[in-house]
């Protein structure tokens, strides 16, 4: 497998030079993903994608991932509303391609104001999957004739909402070019999940890994309070049992990413290391 990190750049994807890059490759990574905000992309230029791809192919390294950010939702019933967000993921497919990435990230929103990944009862509906699968199959077509990947960040809080739901949702839309992301941590519900974590991730990996474009690798931790509060953590610093996770991810995809992500900068060499040592732990090369 290979391994790589969501952050390190500059806020600005046309300003990274060489010197971030090398940065990344210092950790042994050699993979990086990064996130354009959806209202900037009509400003995004060819010549401006050529030259960061120029930058990543002189500096040896993969532009892994691109996610297109957006607060819209792919299944609003407003049909103007979904229709814009729809036109603007697109373009960003467009972008996507010139920039050599290998994949574009999306998410599907929420009916409820509050963001992306707040629950909402709507969210769970008939109508609302019909709508979700519609915006979904319009997006694959232009995936299909631009010849991008298109990954689908999922989430237990949203309207695809576990495994299963992502494989059903998939095999509707039937395209291979729309797939979601192993962020297995984004499906752990309970607190028994978490403490037993080897079952569940093998039953992640048994439902979502045939689908999956791009792995995101983290860790959870289980936070304080009289509710559960399933958190994020660095990898290795958690309760998962990663060396499962990783060794699932190599036998499916040998040369497939998973990603570093949410951590602030000075978290990375910490989370590349942890991730290196137990993947050699567990037999798994690193790329």
């Amino acid at each position: 497998m290979k391994l790589g990190v969501v952050g390190m750049m500059p806020p600005d994807f046309r300003t990274i030079t060489g010197r971030e890059l090398d940065a990344v490759r210092a950790l042994k990574l050699t993979g990086v993903g990064f996130h354009i905000p959806g209202d900037t992309l009509a400003t995004i230029t060819s010549a401006a994608c050529a030259r960061v791809r120029r930058t990543f192919q002189e500096a040896g390294m993969d532009l892994v991932q691109v996610g297109i950010g957006y607060r819209s939702c792919l299944f609003a019933p407003d049909d103007g509303a979904r229709n814009a967000l729809v036109a603007t993921i697109c373009r960003g497919l467009e972008v996507c391609r010139e920039l050599g990435a290998h994949t574009c990230l999306i998410r599907t929103g929420s009916l409820n104001p509050a963001g992306p990944y707040s629950p909402d009862r709507a969210n769970l509906t008939l109508a609302s999957r019909e709508r979700l699968v519609e915006s979904l199959r319009r997006i694959a077509d232009v995936a299909e004739a631009v010849g991008q990947t298109v990954v689908i960040e999922t989430h237990l809080l949203t309207i695809m909402d576990s495994p299963e739901t992502n494989r059903e949702i998939l095999a509707a839309v039937a395209s291979p070019h729309i797939q979601v992301v192993m962020d297995y941590v984004n499906h752990f519900q309970t607190l028994h999940q978490v403490y037993h974590s080897t079952a569940r991730l093998n039953h992640i990996f048994d439902v979502m890994g045939p689908i999956s474009g791009v792995g995101h690798c983290k860790d959870i931790r289980i936070g304080p309070g009289l509710v559960l509060h399933i958190d994020e953590a660095v990898p290795g610093e958690g309760e998962l049992d990663l060396a499962t996770a990783l060794r699932r991810w190599h036998h499916l995809y040998p040369d497939g990413y998973m990603l570093l992500e949410h951590l602030p900068d000075d978290q990375y060499p910490l989370a590349s290391r942890n991730v290196h040592r137990i993947a050699a732990e567990a037999g798994v090369p690193i790329t």
